[in-house]
């Protein structure tokens, strides 16, 4: 992992050298531009529009327009002189409890780390204060040139900062059209909402979920390259008619009905054989009865 920022976390008079990294790798499907029909690729460059010609990086100022087609151009050492080590420090502002955040706010996660030995001690210090009372850090800092608003909490051994959207930047919900302000439901319809919902409760296991639209992308792609073609995919089923939502709602709930999973501590170890033999667990005729628990909850 590589910084994408460092500088000083500062709370009260306490400065902890740290240091940013992202916690999150994008896997989105990428595709290169081509013309059709040909395979020469589309380029985008950087180009005056007077005159046409390409224009290097280094060559571009910022500008902010003022007045009809007016600008005022700014160059990065100007905006670094207006707030000198603002771009170097993450201030905490204060402590809020993390209950209280709206995950509406939240926009980019990061791993917030010490930036040396010495920045150990307070950096764990802050840790277990945050863990301990379950609270989160509301702090700013600048970077990438704009000043963020962000959250630092306490996660498994490591501080998790997230960027947060100002209040300014998120929408009222009261401008979303359609909303059912209106519509009413009877106690049978929620009576199933809530069993299905119950029905189809598990813990949250991040790792179960994974990108299905990328790994047919692969697929096409693959059966493609072999000169192959791709099973299209179902359409999506038709939305349900309000006349049909107990139906739907009865039968969902019957069908998200799943066989309770024995607890082992109570069965036989024969019966734990036979359980055992139905996963095809290997070498279960020699293994003790705490092995076959292991290897059957592994399983």
């Amino acid at each position: 992992m590589r910084p994408v920022w460092q500088g000083a976390l500062s709370f009260g008079l306490v400065n902890v050298p740290v240091r940013l990294y992202k916690a999150v790798e994008d896997h989105a499907v990428r595709f290169t531009q081509f013309q059709r029909g040909t395979r020469d690729r589309i380029r985008y460059r950087r180009v005056n529009e007077r005159t046409g010609d390409e224009v290097r990086y280094d060559d571009i100022v910022r500008g902010r327009e003022v007045g009809d087609d007016e600008y005022v151009l700014v160059e990065q050492e100007e905006l670094d002189e207006i707030a000198p080590g603002r771009s170097r420090s993450l201030e905490v502002e204060s402590f809020v409890d993390l209950a209280e955040v709206d995950p509406v706010y939240f926009d980019r996660a990061y791993w917030l780390a010490p930036a040396n030995e010495e920045a150990q001690r307070p950096y764990v210090l802050l840790l277990d204060a945050l863990s301990r009372q379950d609270k989160a850090a509301v702090a700013k800092f600048v970077f990438h040139g704009r000043e963020h608003l962000a959250l630092a909490r306490a996660s498994d051994g490591v501080i998790v900062l997230n960027t947060l959207h100002y209040a300014a930047e998120v929408r009222t919900a009261d401008d979303v059209p359609q909303l059912p302000a209106k519509a009413k439901t009877n106690k049978k319809e929620l009576d199933l909402a809530v069993k299905l919902i119950d029905a189809m409760t598990e813990p949250w296991q991040p790792e179960d979920f994974h990108d299905t639209y990328r790994e047919r992308v692969d697929e096409l792609i693959e059966a493609k390259k072999a000169g192959n073609t791709v099973t299209p995919a179902a359409e999506p089923e038709e939305p349900t008619k309000v006349v049909d939502l107990m139906d739907a709602l009865a039968k969902s709930v019957r069908g998200s009905r799943r066989p309770r999973t024995p607890d082992l501590s109570e069965l036989s170890k024969t019966d734990l054989q036979k359980l055992a033999k139905e996963r095809a667990v290997k070498g279960r005729s020699k293994m003790s009865r705490a092995d076959l628990e292991a290897a059957l909850k592994a399983s």
